[in-house]
């Protein structure tokens, strides 16, 4: 809340990540940025995607920047908790004029 009440909307989602990179580690929390995952399709690597945030070796944190979170964003956000193996992840959308959020959990654990 802090990043979107202080910058407000309308910077690239890079600058949103810097911005919460600072505010996490302010909080003490233990986080890494940019995870890199291997994908795979039926046990063959196919591929990486990239996570904007691990934090405590438990959550998946996407960020966006865009006017209104779709579904799309969602799948994404999904996706990253399954192929992590984590159970839950969140969604931050700072591009909207309030700040949007969700909470995914992996279907695999529920």
């Amino acid at each position: 809340m802090k990043v979107h009440n202080t910058l407000g909307n309308g910077f690239q989602e890079v600058i949103y990540q810097r911005c919460l990179a600072i505010e996490l580690e302010r909080a003490g929390l233990n986080f890494q940025r940019e995870v890199d995952q291997v994908i795979y399709y039926d046990g063959i690597e196919v591929g990486t995607r990239r996570a904007d945030f691990v934090v405590d070796d438990r959550v998946v944190v996407e960020i966006k920047a865009v006017i209104n979170l779709e579904d799309v964003h969602l799948a994404q956000a999904k996706n990253y908790v399954v192929a992590y193996h984590f159970s839950i992840g969140l969604l931050i959308n700072f591009g909207a004029k309030s700040l949007q959020f969700k909470k995914v959990y992996n279907p695999k654990n529920v």
